[in-house]
């Protein structure tokens, strides 16, 4: 038999048993699947590590806009929101002690805010002719704080402001034996700043009371003197008048905040920053007495 003969009948024998075809169709798919399986296994991972990626973008993105946003900064209410008319803080009776000749109506000070600050001051002049006169001259003044975000609690603010009164009621030009006392049963902390003061009309006897209650300043500013021959007013005395006058003032800043007094304000307004700096004040009521008396 011929060599052309034999591979015609290889074939024809091929094509007469269908299970070599599907023998040989299944050697070439085997040889397929390993390289499938690689693809697949490549086009896993990458996608795992995109998401892996993803969540982790996102989650520090998260964390990053967490961290940049910060809680607001507040400060506890101001416990007084109101003051009472300074000119009405002490009772007839008190100013005729204290002033016995001065108009009772006192003299107003002038204030860009009465809800926030005060004053009112009383001169008297009590004349006895050749033997000479009596002078007495009487000043409160009024400054409330307001709590502030940025400045700190009100009660906190007038704290500062108080101990700056009472320093600045030490350095008084020309004052002689100054001293500073502690005054208690008067609102939340009280100073009393005694000194003597020479000018021409006379030897003037200064006592300077700083109380603070919460978060507003009273400053009494009480000075004697007497006159073309009238003997010095003991210093005593106007200490134990203007100790009790601050009592009565103090007084009649917690009652304008109990819906019984005059204030300037309503006790349940809420805090107003822009208060509280216009209270800052601009100069010392203690070094103004002194320049007044």
């Amino acid at each position: 038999m011929s060599e052309g003969t034999m591979q015609r009948a290889a074939a024809q024998s091929d094509q007469r048993d269908p299970r070599r075809k599907r023998a040989h169709r299944v050697l070439l798919g085997a040889a397929a699947v390993p390289l499938m399986l690689v693809a697949t296994a490549c086009s896993s991972d990458s996608g795992s590590s995109s998401d892996d990626n993803a969540a982790a973008g996102g989650s520090s993105s998260g964390s990053e806009t967490s961290a940049s946003v910060s809680a607001s900064p507040t400060v506890q209410a101001a416990a007084y929101k109101s003051l009472p008319d300074a000119c009405d803080t002490l009772s007839k009776g008190t100013l005729g002690d204290l002033v016995p000749k001065a108009s009772k109506s006192g003299k107003q000070g002038k204030s860009d805010d009465i809800a926030t600050r005060g004053s009112c001051s009383w001169s008297s002049l009590d004349n006895n002719g050749v033997k000479g006169s009596q002078f007495r001259w009487l000043n409160v003044s009024l400054l409330r704080f307001d709590s502030d975000a940025t400045r700190g609690e009100g009660d906190k603010l007038a704290q500062e402001y108080f101990d700056k009164q009472v320093q600045d009621a030490q350095a008084v030009d020309g004052a002689k034996n100054a001293k500073a006392e502690p005054v208690t049963g008067t609102g939340d902390q009280a100073t009393l700043v005694r000194y003597d003061l020479k000018k021409k009309e006379g030897a003037f006897k200064q006592q300077t009371l700083v109380t603070r209650v919460e978060n507003v300043v009273v400053t009494l500013d009480y000075n004697g003197a007497g006159l073309a021959g009238e003997k010095t007013p003991s210093a005593d005395t106007l200490a134990k008048l203007v100790k009790s006058a601050a009592k009565e003032a103090v007084a009649s800043v917690t009652k304008a905040n109990t819906g019984g007094g005059s204030g300037g304000g309503s006790s349940k307004t809420s805090p107003s920053p822009s208060a509280s700096k216009s209270a800052s004040p601009s100069a010392s009521p203690s070094k103004s007495a002194a320049k007044k008396s």
